[in-house]
């Protein structure tokens, strides 16, 4: 059976598992990843050099990178979550990537700070810093989602759906002061009912 490594706290974790689910695919979890499971010994780095999670193990075959991996299990159920249309799946991967390279590329600090309470994260400028560009980050999507309809892209659920809202599940779960965004949290909350996202937007994994 297809294996996927990886702690549950981590939103590229997320993304492999959501994704699977939502393509109906089998597959078993396996718990990798401090403070739990140490990713930095041989059994784990001899599958993922880098020694992060995700990665997908299935027989012979290994494979790490959460985008990748999305791609791969897409392909892999016979498509569903990257439209056939060119353009529009070039749109639905900018912003897979987007969320990816730019959307989290400043919560780092202030959900090791707030939620995980981590020793060394507690300078508040550098919080405050993080927080305004993190904001600005937000300010890009919820413009965005307020000229679209009801999915990122198109008229259909896709492999981007799943990336952006787990970034907003972190943007809304982490307790500071937020700037009003009506169409993110709208959007967010469509996504919330779906059966497939329960498991992956709960309170315990920001």
């Amino acid at each position: 059976m297809m294996r996927i490594l990886g702690r549950v706290t981590s939103i590229n974790v997320r993304k492999a598992l959501w994704a699977a689910r939502e393509l109906g695919l089998d597959y078993a979890h396996e718990d990798w990843g401090l403070p739990n499971r140490d990713p930095k010994v041989p059994e784990f780095m001899a599958l993922n050099p880098n020694a992060k999670v995700p990665v997908l193990v299935e027989d012979d075959f290994v494979l790490w990178e959460s985008v990748a991996i999305m791609l791969y299990l897409n392909r892999k159920a016979g498509g569903g979550l990257l439209p056939e249309d060119a353009r529009q799946q070039g749109l639905v991967m900018q912003w897979v990537l987007w969320q990816n390279n730019e959307m989290g590329s400043n919560w780092a600090y202030p959900l090791m700070s707030i939620i995980r309470k981590a020793p060394g994260f507690d300078d508040p400028q550098k919080i405050a810093d993080n927080i305004e560009a993190w904001t600005g980050k937000m300010n890009i999507i919820e413009a965005h989602l307020a000229r679209t309809g009801d999915f990122v892209v198109g008229s259909a659920f896709s492999l981007a759906d799943i990336a952006i809202t787990l970034g907003l599940h972190r943007w809304f779960a982490i307790p500071f002061e937020h700037p009003p965004m009506p169409a993110s949290q709208a959007y967010y909350e469509r996504m919330k009912s779906r059966a497939t996202a329960t498991e992956w937007l709960a309170d315990a994994t920001p």
